[in-house]
């Protein structure tokens, strides 16, 4: 029988970092796994809005290219016909759990667990009803991140603890979550939160692990990519025409290291979990200093501060549904299409005090997907305009700041480590495309890949034919 396999799908750690990091004695469980696996850089092969992580991840779980499988927004890979690599395991008997994958889709009959990532909308946690106080709270947390009031109330808090209690809270967890608190009562820790969820899921990952046993899992983490974004100014402040205040560089000076060190802890964690796994560590892509925009002020990122705010300020008519997405985007849900097509117009209308559009809107049947497309700091005074009425609206009244400009952009480069029981370290030169993951991972399990998918396994081919995808022109770089 094949070990299991496991996937720490560490979203966007970035190979140089993590080398320097270990090398510098900073990540010890990093460095062990290191030691037992093949390691490999993938590249994307893609730029600009290609280079998405959800466009990324659906590559990596289906075994096709962008061109291929067409999804370039985050919640739409439901709308797939090819099954995902754990559908393929399911199909093959074996038991799966897919905890907080980033942009998944599922077939019904799913012989497993599936917890989506906490930004799509299009598809529910599997079984229905299984992870339902979970999801709701880490949702509405992670959606709101930036918002000054608390978007859970205290029922929903209630239930989360309760459900966490009995599904594998650890001592330790809740011991460092009372730290975390008092920490925030005495100091700027509150951009820690999200290695603590982290925590909580890993919590939660090992323990329907522990009763399942499944053949294959997932482990989904994107704290690091979200300080990687944030902090790269503060790691690499000679990089940035806007330096970091020294107050700031107080604060955040490592807090990308601080994310590496909490991906080092759950790799600890998983080794001894699992210890006759296999483990796969996957990143998609990477990150890379960004300051092109430093001498114009920076890119700043701008979210809606309500639902109310389209209703009464925007004058959105219709019964919807609002639900804040990643970054600056944002989703609606209509009863119908009428009212959903008026709403894309509306936002569409709206200007911002330069002239450009404030919205990006996209009908997706009865759905709207919104992002706001300001990117520049405003003043106090700002007015958006509205199209063919002469009116203005308080920009400020619609838009708070998600308080930082940004420091690191996304870079086609990603980590794949291979480790299986008894593998000595081999590092490979050659960089591999992310389409072989899937059949990578089939392989590890004895099952043949999928007829639509059209790479080897980088274990049964030789390291120079793993790469020979890399060598057809890509289609969207």
């Amino acid at each position: 029988m094949s070990p299991a396999v496991i996937c720490l799908e560490f979203n966007e750690l970035t190979p140089s970092l993590l080398d320097r990091f270990i090398d510098a004695g900073k990540l010890p469980n990093f460095k062990r796994l290191r030691e037992q696996s093949l390691v490999q850089t993938t590249d994307a092969q893609a730029n600009g809005e290609w280079l998405n992580p959800w466009v990324q991840w659906v590559t990596i779980h289906s075994g096709l290219d962008a061109a291929e499988h067409e999804v370039y927004r985050l919640s739409n890979a439901y709308q797939l016909k090819v099954p995902a690599v754990w559908d393929v395991i399911s199909d093959a008997g074996k038991n799966v759990w897919v905890c907080g994958s980033m942009n998944p889709w599922c077939r019904d009959s799913l012989n497993g667990h599936i917890l989506p990532d906490p930004w799509s909308y299009q598809i529910n946690p599997y079984p229905e009803g299984e992870f339902e106080a979970f999801d709701t709270y880490v949702r509405k947390n992670v959606q709101d991140y930036a918002a000054k009031k608390s978007p859970v109330s205290m029922k929903e808090r209630g239930k989360f603890v309760s459900y966490m209690l009995s599904h594998g809270l650890e001592l330790s967890t809740i011991f460092r979550v009372i730290n975390q608190l008092c920490q925030e009562c005495v100091g700027n820790h509150r951009w820690k939160r999200a290695a603590i969820l982290d925590a909580i899921q890993c919590d939660l990952f090992e323990w329907y692990y522990r009763k399942h046993q499944p053949a294959f899992a997932t482990f989904f983490s994107n704290s690091t990519a979200h300080y990687q974004h944030k902090f790269w100014r503060n790691m690499q402040p000679e990089e940035f025409f806007i330096r970091p205040t020294a107050v700031e560089q107080s604060t955040y000076k490592d807090a990308i290291l601080y994310g590496y060190q909490q991906m080092d802890k759950i790799v600890g964690r998983m080794l001894k979990l699992a210890p006759q796994a296999t483990i796969m560590l996957i990143s998609g892509l990477g990150q890379q200093a960004y300051n092109d925009k430093d001498r114009e002020g920076g890119v700043r990122y701008y979210r809606l501060h309500s639902k109310s705010v389209l209703q009464e300020t925007l004058k959105i008519a219709g019964n919807f549904s609002y639900e804040p997405i990643m970054a600056d985007e944002f989703f609606l849900r209509f009863v119908n299409g009428i009212d959903a097509e008026a709403c894309v117009a509306k936002l569409e209308s709206i200007q911002l005090p330069d002239g450009g559009p404030a919205f990006s809107a996209e009908l997706d049947g009865n759905d709207v997907i919104g992002q706001c497309r300001c990117r520049l700091l405003m003043p106090s005074d700002a007015q958006l305009k509205v199209n063919g009425s002469g009116g203005s609206i308080s920009f400020n009244d619609v838009f708070y700041w998600v308080d930082s400009i940004k420091s690191g952009t996304h870079h086609p480069d990603g980590v794949f480590w291979i480790s299986e029981p008894g593998r000595a370290c081999e590092v490979r030169e050659e960089k591999v495309a992310l389409t072989a993951i899937a059949p990578t991972v089939l392989d590890c399990l004895g099952i043949e890949p999928s007829d639509f998918m059209h790479d080897q396994s980088v274990l049964s081919a030789a390291p120079e034919a793993a790469n020979e995808t890399l060598e057809r022109e890509p289609a969207l770089v």
